[in-house]
């Protein structure tokens, strides 16, 4: 039995194949080319046990490629994954081999491998919340200028109303209406590209049933339900309620000892776009869910705020888990007694 590790970086990879007794039978660097990995690969396809790839930021088209030549592909969690701190020396090479050597002993920490088509969707969606932060952008640079140049408040909503005539209408110097001119520009090019990726979006989503019940979640529309459905993706992932609600970073991560605080955990260790949505979900929550609302009262009279607000966050996670695993609608009783 032989056992692959693929150290990637940005234009290149060091494959190391080895077996049983974490002996080398291959070393070598090659080029990121599928073509030419699949070619080193293919004398030992056969006795291969497995291949582990990084999850750096550009493994989809290795990880793609060999599933479709046929090899089983793990997705190594590059930070759970601990070397002895007392190596002398550290390098590519052996950065693939002990890749390998987890792999072996059957403990390597995993990464999830999302199907292609899914993930298709899912990065759409972040591409969306990308273009919608830079539409902001736009939105606080015009109602910044016109603060600065007009001593006049105006909302977002009227700044993506405005038009050309009405810049040309303000009484402001040419050079200044220009600087808003472009930035409405952008800011109209933006919406547009916005609206059509969520007009797909939707179109693909409605066809899930898992969709119509995060959209029955207090606090959850359209929108966020897109994301939490996108995101999660196959909830059988997830062994119980507790990882899940880690994985949208809804609990906490201090180290306690004799009751008291010694430190923290990797306080980034999850998706950081199911924090978002389920933060954007409480706060919504509270404000048109009479329960959740007296809920977040009864928190935030003990602590504060922010943990407040993450505590409705980890209520509607919860939630969220049990209906996607059962199907069932939600509750609002369930939920927040």
């Amino acid at each position: 039995m032989l056992f692959c590790g693929i150290d990637l970086h940005s234009n290149n990879c060091l494959v190391v194949v080895s077996d049983e007794n974490d002996k080398v039978v291959y070393s070598k660097r090659l080029p990121n080319d599928l073509a030419t990995i699949c070619t080193a690969l293919s004398p030992n396809q056969q006795e291969l046990f497995g291949v582990v790839v990084e999850s750096t930021y550009n493994w989809y088209w290795l990880v793609d490629g060999l599933v479709a030549a046929g090899y089983s592909l793990h997705l190594a969690n590059t930070t759970a994954i601990k070397q002895y701190d007392g190596l002398k020396h550290r390098g590519d090479e052996s950065d693939a081999r002990h890749l390998a050597h987890v792999l072996r002993l059957g403990l390597l920490p995993e990464g999830h491998i999302m199907p292609k088509a899914d993930r298709a969707f899912r990065d759409l969606a972040r591409r969306r919340m990308q273009l919608v932060g830079q539409r902001t952008s736009q939105i606080v640079s015009i109602e910044t200028s016109m603060a600065q140049h007009m001593g006049a408040t105006i909302s977002g909503n009227s700044v993506k109303e405005l038009t050309v005539d009405d810049i040309d209408a303000m009484p402001i110097g040419p050079t200044e209406a220009l600087g808003m001119k472009a930035n409405l520009a952008i800011l109209q090019a933006l919406q547009v590209q916005i609206d059509g990726i969520e007009t797909t979006l939707s179109k693909h989503c409605r066809r899930d049933k898992n969709y119509r019940l995060l959209c029955s979640v207090a606090g959850i529309g359209p929108i966020l339900a897109t994301v939490i459905l996108l995101e999660t993706g196959d909830i059988g992932r997830f062994a119980d309620v507790g990882n899940y609600a880690s994985y949208c970073r809804c609990v906490g991560s201090a180290h306690i000892s004799n009751g008291k605080k010694k430190g923290e955990g990797n306080t980034k260790n999850g998706n950081r776009f199911l924090a978002w949505a389920y933060v954007e979900a409480a706060n919504f929550a509270i404000r048109y869910c009479e329960a959740a609302r007296k809920f977040y009262q009864r928190k935030r009279s003990k602590r504060n705020g922010i943990v407040a607000i993450k505590a409705v966050a980890h209520k509607l996670a919860c939630a969220c888990f049990h209906m996607l695993k059962t199907g069932e609608k939600f509750s609002v009783e369930r939920c927040f007694t």
